[in-house]
């Protein structure tokens, strides 16, 4: 039987968290975290086509202009990774050729290779239909956090009704999340250094600033288990005292921290924090951080901070034509800067599929 192609390309988005608390080392070696996610109207795209060669893959990256080009082995591709483990879980067999539109920036902070492996699941989940393979989203999310801790947060933004979520445990307990409708007319203008940052070593530094406590920056594990318990609002999922969680309809998370979260709609009174950019600020990079959060703050941000364990930067902007100046100048200095918008559709879309 003559071989039949098939083809998909799809979106991998990239995220920006607005607010990162990182709490105690777990016993499987992850740190606990509460973050607030948003997926952007900006990222990769994934072209993929089925090949006569059965179990072939072959990969082909098409780096952005303004990125470097980098040589990724085989073995630690995440796509690759996500292949092989979509293939031993449903056995679909298909020859596969993968081109990889990178345009976001490797070791950014902003989920790009989370981004590509979800999507990478969902594009095979879509091909492997037809042969009988495909798998429901439960199955796809728990294949996606064995890939990455980022990775489920754009699996379940796949079907979300919105791009934003209140992301806990490791990064594998996702609550979707509608955020104000003002949030759709707001820019955010990135600004990557140049350089990557070390996941790895970002929480070894925080750990290292802490003493090994771990400490949160509102307190410990116990001190929220106690503040939990006084919080009748509060909704606890799985057992685990750090999910607290909004009801699906609920346009916030509970306020066990009202700060941060309730003045979403003004982005110049947001108390968000960042508990890696204290200790990546007092590294050897950190001249280049400030003087890019001063940069972004001088141009007219309303708020200005770090996504993820770095390396970029962000400001948000409630003028659409002061975020556009601020881009045209801030590229004067940094060779990345991207002026983009919270991502109002779910967060992966496929398209041009045959």
């Amino acid at each position: 039987m003559p071989h039949i192609g098939r083809a998909i390309s799809i979106e991998a988005p990239a995220k920006l968290n607005l607010h990162l608390q990182v709490g105690d080392q777990r016993p499987d070696g992850f740190h606990a975290i509460e973050s607030l996610f948003i997926a952007l109207a900006f990222g990769d795209v994934l072209h993929f086509e089925t090949v006569p060669q059965p179990l072939s893959l072959e990969i082909a990256m098409d780096w952005h202009e303004n990125l470097p080009v980098l040589t990724i082995p085989p073995e630690e591709n995440i796509v690759s990774r996500a292949v092989s483990l979509f293939r031993d879980r449903t056995g679909y067999a298909c020859g596969l050729k993968v081109t990889i539109e990178k345009r976001i920036p490797p070791g950014g902070g902003l989920g790009g290779g989370s981004s590509d492996a979800a999507s990478a699941l969902l594009a095979l989940n879509r091909l492997a239909v037809p042969d009988g393979c495909g798998l429901e989203e439960p199955a796809l999310v728990e294949m996606g956090a064995t890939l990455g801790s980022d990775v489920p947060f754009f699996l379940y933004g796949h079907t979300s009704a919105t791009s934003a979520a209140w992301v806990s445990g490791r990064g594998e307990q996702v609550q979707p999340l509608t955020l104000p409708e003002s949030f759709g007319s707001l820019s955010f203008v990135l600004v990557n250094p140049g350089f990557p940052s070390d996941t790895a070593e970002a929480y070894r530094l925080l750990d290292q600033e802490r003493g090994g406590s771990g400490e949160w920056g509102v307190g410990s594990g116990e001190d929220r288990l106690e503040s939990t318990a006084n919080c009748q609002d509060a909704q606890i999922t799985n057992n685990n005292p750090y999910s607290l969680l909004p009801t699906p309809h609920s346009p916030l998370p509970s306020p066990l921290f009202p700060t941060p979260y309730s003045p979403l709609p003004t982005p110049h009174n947001w108390s968000f924090t960042n508990d890696f950019l204290a200790v990546l600020t007092d590294s050897d990079k950190g001249t280049v951080y400030q003087q890019i959060l001063d940069s972004l703050r001088e141009c007219g941000a309303d708020f200005a901070g770090l996504s993820g364990s770095g390396s970029t930067c962000f400001g948000v902007f409630t003028e659409a034509e002061q975020a556009k100046r601020a881009e045209k100048s801030l590229l004067q200095r940094w060779s990345f800067v991207i002026n983009t918008f919270f991502l109002a559709h779910n967060s992966i879309r496929c398209y041009n599929c045959k």
